[in-house]
């Protein structure tokens, strides 16, 4: 997508916004649901599949033998107890880690060894658990940062800041102007991100994956630290990501009624392990799922 396709669409979505027409997550405010459910969302094209990937620091099994497939526009979460391997399956798709035996394989092609700028050239942007800015910069630096790999002018004319690299900057600045709108942030455009509360800092961050423009973006417990109202908020804009952007959606989060409300299908860890995968209705009903991590009210 280009610079300007991408700026009409998130502006477009601003607009919407602004005219009361967001979508929310079933119940994220408190509303009734439906009497009709919706009926679920189908996906043929595999975007990214993880085949038998195994992961081992010295004598220590981080994942062992786990495959499961992510298909294009849909939202899938990977769950689990603590220590399951969530956070090292998201650092194996996008090359910080290099998983010791299997494969991955996104687009159709096979990437080993690859690093994490490769990754991130070839669409895959990520969001961490704990919130990686660079805090002394603003709001806008901060996700103007994401537009780096966009940017083709070369260094001479990034010094001057004249020419094509001007005229460049221009253009990738209004496409961050337009996410800034999207986010409903505007009114800490100028601040360093360093001074602002927790939920904001993740929305920021949010706001520079989006700015990389991904065909897959991976989300590393977005809503952890924040409260309700919060959760509120980061719902709706991934909804809103996935559903006005056709953004596939990786995601890892605790809270089930996220998952379950957020999530086309949810794969499930434990010690490295999967023990399962299907539909948020069909994994909440498996008893290994219960047993290991949903637990049983008493």
């Amino acid at each position: 997508m280009s610079v300007d396709q991408t700026s009409a669409a998130i502006a477009d979505k601003a607009a919407e916004k602004s005219a009361g027409e967001t979508l929310e997550p079933q119940g994220a405010r408190g509303d009734e649901p439906s009497a009709a459910a919706p009926a679920p969302r189908h996906f043929e094209e595999v975007l990214l599949a993880v085949d038998n990937v195994s992961l081992g620091f010295g004598g220590v099994k981080a994942l062992t033998d786990v495959s499961f497939d992510i298909r294009k526009g849909e939202i899938r979460a990977i769950i689990g107890p603590n220590g399951a391997g969530k956070t090292s399956m998201l650092n194996c798709i996008n090359g910080f880690y290099h998983p010791t035996e299997g494969r991955i394989t996104f687009r159709g092609e096979t990437r080993r060894k690859m690093r994490p700028y490769e990754a991130a050239a070839g669409g895959i942007a990520r969001t961490f658990q704990n919130v990686a800015l660079f805090k002394g910069m603003s709001t806008l630096d901060n996700i103007m940062a994401g537009r780096s790999l966009k940017m083709k002018a070369n260094l001479f004319w990034q010094i001057l800041r004249f020419g094509p690299a001007m005229r460049e900057e221009v253009a990738h600045r209004r496409v961050v102007e337009d996410i800034i709108d999207f986010l409903q942030i505007q009114a800490i455009r100028k601040t360093p991100v360093g001074k602002l509360p927790y939920g904001l800092q993740k929305r920021v961050e949010l706001g520079r994956a989006l700015a990389m423009e991904p065909d897959l973006l991976l989300l590393d417990e977005p809503m952890a630290g924040m409260n309700l109202e919060e959760k509120e908020d980061m719902s709706r804009f991934i909804l809103d990501v996935n559903n006005h952007f056709g953004t596939t959606i990786a995601l890892i989060e605790h809270d089930m009624g996220v998952v379950m409300d957020l999530s086309d299908r949810v794969v499930v860890l434990e010690y490295g392990r999967k023990i399962a995968d299907g539909t948020p209705d069909e994994v909440k009903r498996d008893q290994k799922v219960i047993d290991a991590y949903l637990g049983v009210p008493h």
